[in-house]
């Protein structure tokens, strides 16, 4: 069974820092990329970044770049998302995610929260 457990979220001022974790089990991590999505109040969700199964390759969302990195460690199946200057506008869900043998999974989420 696959399962997606993230950590890290909490309240932060802007300008702040965050490190996202995501503990996967049920799947072999290093086949597969990862990535992470994010979801506002009353919007859509969106993809925030992801990351190759060797972590070579790393992409982010525009709004993201240069101040969010993606990284992982396959020994420890976990992603990770290191979250810098935040923005009242970051606030949201962030959600882990894994396409496995063409089946999405999802985690449960974690609440983020920018805000003075």
């Amino acid at each position: 069974q696959v399962q997606l457990v993230e950590s890290g979220g909490g309240l932060v001022q802007p300008g702040g820092s965050l490190r996202l974790s995501c503990v996967t089990s049920g799947f072999v991590f290093s086949w597969y990329t990862m990535r992470w999505y994010r979801q506002a109040l009353g919007k859509e969700r969106e993809l925030v970044a992801s990351i190759s199964n060797t972590g070579d390759s790393t992409t982010y969302a525009d709004s993201m770049k240069g101040r969010f990195t993606i990284s992982r460690d396959n020994a420890k199946k976990t992603v990770y998302l290191q979250m810098n200057s935040l923005k009242p506008e970051d606030t949201a869900v962030y959600y882990c995610y894994a396409n496995i043998k063409l089946n999405n999974n999802w985690g449960q989420g974690t609440q983020v929260t920018v805000s003075s």
